[in-house]
């Protein structure tokens, strides 16, 4: 039996002000709150694939939700809700321009530039001698200017000072709930059998008041390790077994895909889709410790806008 999926929305609801549809999320405004929907589309090397993987949008939307209600009494955050499976709603922050983005371990682009020689990142100086995928003395905190198009640039404290991007009481207060979710986030992990690596986190403001907005510890948002054998590879220099998305990355890449000019995306069969399904529901089940029920309604979209018209 083939698996429901939700490609897109196109809603217009009353007093909705602007739809925005992101690489994965359509993001529909109000005066005060915003509608998350969590599609189904996967992206990866900055490319939507043309077919959506049933379940993924519940999946993540799920994950973001349990870990923004077990970190609310360490920060307020945006989420009033989940109507649906797919859908979240809350207060309409205005965003600050940067995102706190905090590594316990030299990996992705930490290590890419610790190789290449940098031993300073974002105005954070790093100590010779590590590793890739080492743990780093302490956790750090690597900002990254949030981009509207193209990459996210890094940045330090001084510069995000210096510019004005952010108040400095408030970014001293960044740091701290940032220092207290990956604290947080690591020994969830640990009981987990997992190793919290990196992650970033957005906050904004509502009300002159600091919130934790969009996704939190979820696998697109975060790095983690397998516990279970972390240290032998580190010792015999072994590549570390990964919970992310990367194994979707690597089946494009096996297949000649990396987002290059000229490139075309490898067929999506039922079965490479379904086997990209199964994988999120691992690891739903891996990050979260419970069971993954499937939704028992074929009709994803019409779900959805019912459960949204409910809250409205």
């Amino acid at each position: 039996m083939s698996r429901p999926a939700l490609k897109e929305t196109n809603f217009n609801f009353p007093g909705q002000l602007n739809l925005y549809r992101g690489k994965v999320r359509d993001v529909y405004t109000f005066e005060n709150s915003l509608i998350m929907v969590a599609s189904d589309r996967i992206s990866a090397f900055d490319v939507v694939l043309p077919k959506p993987i049933p379940y993924k949008g519940q999946i993540l939307n799920q994950i973001a939700s349990e870990f923004l209600n077990s970190t609310k009494d360490i920060v307020p955050n945006w989420l009033d809700g989940t109507p649906d499976p797919n859908v979240s709603f809350g207060k309409r922050c205005e965003p600050f321009q940067v995102e706190m983005v905090i590594r316990g371990y030299l990996a992705g682009h930490a290590w890419r530039e610790y190789r290449d020689g940098q031993r300073s990142l974002c105005g954070v100086p790093l100590p010779e001698g590590l590793k890739e995928n080492d743990k780093l003395p302490e956790p750090i905190i690597t900002p990254t200017t949030k981009a509207h198009e193209g990459h996210d640039e890094d940045i330090s404290r001084e510069e995000i000072l210096a510019q004005g991007l952010v108040a400095e009481a408030d970014y001293i207060q960044l740091e701290k709930y940032t220092r207290a979710l990956f604290d947080f986030g690591t020994k969830i992990a640990a009981q987990r059998g997992l190793i919290l690596v990196d992650t970033k986190y957005e906050f904004g403001k509502y009300n002159g008041k600091i919130y934790l907005i969009d996704e939190v510890h979820t696998p697109d948002s975060s790095r983690y390790f397998y516990l279970d054998g972390y240290k032998e590879r580190q010792e015999k220099g072994e590549k570390q077994k990964q919970l992310s998305k990367e194994f979707v990355r690597q089946w494009l890449i096996e297949n000649g895909f990396q987002g290059l000019d000229g490139q075309k995306i490898p067929e999506m069969t039922e079965e490479v889709v379904n086997n990209i399904s199964d994988r999120y529901v691992e690891l739903y089940e891996k990050v979260t410790g419970n069971k993954f029920i499937p939704p028992k309604d074929m009709d994803v979209l019409k779900r959805v806008e019912s459960n949204i018209k409910k809250i409205l």
